[in-house]
């Protein structure tokens, strides 16, 4: 790699052939740091039709959003995630570009690859940040996350290694508007003994509408230990179907194995930003309330008057769920 290295990359993962919602969030904060340096933005996008027909309208769309240049590497072998093939690839488009920086969604598919990436790229790697910065003292980047299970906010900086990698959760940062500028789409071909894998896709498995992806829905009704047992989950369930909501559970709940784990909100879960978020037995620890204290309006219930919860809750009703949850539906169905 050249020992001066320059730009911002961001990792653009593709949602039905267009730009994922996190990699749009994160070219946003990338154009921020860029403007900063000095530097130009760069899009790395890694999939077996990335070049393909839909080529045009994705460099359209990173190139409104401040992209230079957008790097692809196409292969049938790609159609599909893999850690290896996808990492050997991501190595390929760094190891050209010589990126200062480079940021990746804190998603289940992002923190596999960032860390293999690293180990790739021998440098360092800060996960989960929450506010990325520019030094004005050295122009390093600073890399602000939660620590200690979200008792202490450390800032972390890579001295030393290039590029300065960070993971990025989904809906922390805002959605960027979008501008008159174009990128230019330039394609990387990447060794072919590079993306083989060891690992090989034998199904895939679509979530059902039970585990949609609670982290695009606008109403969200959460269960917690307080619920007393899985049974409890049966009246989350009636009042998000209520109110045309998803279902999301706190971290004890998945633990205790009461509801699968892609329910689960909080630091080791999703983040999410509905407009609606109901905590229903969820005392509030600080893990929880990372990923859910950007919600419009909370509506928390729980018997304990000192759960953590209300203090962040704009409506607090201190009772039996078991009581209280049947009467809030029967009270919405009345007005509806």
């Amino acid at each position: 790699m050249a020992e001066v290295s320059s730009g911002v990359m961001v990792y653009c993962p593709l949602e039905q052939r267009c730009l994922a919602r996190v990699s749009k969030e994160l070219l946003g904060v990338g154009a921020e740091l860029a403007s900063v340096l000095g530097e130009d933005l760069f899009a790395a996008v890694i999939s077996a039709e990335s070049a393909g027909s839909n080529a045009d309208s994705i460099t359209a769309e990173a190139g409104s959003l401040g992209v230079r240049r957008l790097f692809c590497v196409d292969d049938p072998r790609l159609n599909f995630y893999t850690a290896q093939g996808y990492a050997a690839a991501m190595e390929r488009i760094v190891r050209t570009v010589n990126p200062s920086i480079l940021l990746i969604g804190a998603t289940i598919q992002g923190r596999d690859l960032a860390a293999r990436l690293a180990a790739r790229l021998g440098t360092g790697l800060t996960a989960d940040c929450t506010q990325l910065q520019i030094s004005p003292e050295n122009r390093l980047l600073l890399q602000t996350r939660p620590a200690y299970g979200g008792n202490v906010i450390a800032t972390i900086v890579c001295t030393e290694r290039r590029p300065q990698m960070a993971t990025v959760r989904p809906k922390v940062m805002t959605m960027p508007e979008k501008s008159s500028r174009g990128g230019k789409v330039e394609k990387v071909n990447a060794a072919g003994e590079l993306l083989k894998s060891r690992s090989k896709r034998l199904a895939w498995l679509p979530e059902t509408l039970a585990t949609a992806n609670i982290a695009d829905a606008d109403i969200i009704v959460s269960g917690g230990r307080g619920l007393g047992r899985p049974e409890g989950f049966d009246l989350v369930r009636r009042l998000a179907a209520a109110l045309g909501g998803a279902v999301g559970s706190s971290r004890a709940a998945v633990d205790a194995g009461w509801i699968p784990y892609s329910h689960q909100v909080g630091q080791t879960g999703k983040t999410v930003q509905p407009k609606l978020y109901v905590a229903c037995g969820v005392s509030g620890a600080v893990q929880h309330q990372v990923g859910m204290s950007a919600a419009k309006c909370i509506v928390a219930i729980n018997k304990d008057k000192d759960a953590p919860i209300f203090q962040i809750a704009n409506y607090g009703i201190v009772g039996d769920l078991n009581e209280v949850i049947p009467r809030m539906i029967k009270a919405y169905k009345a007005r509806v």
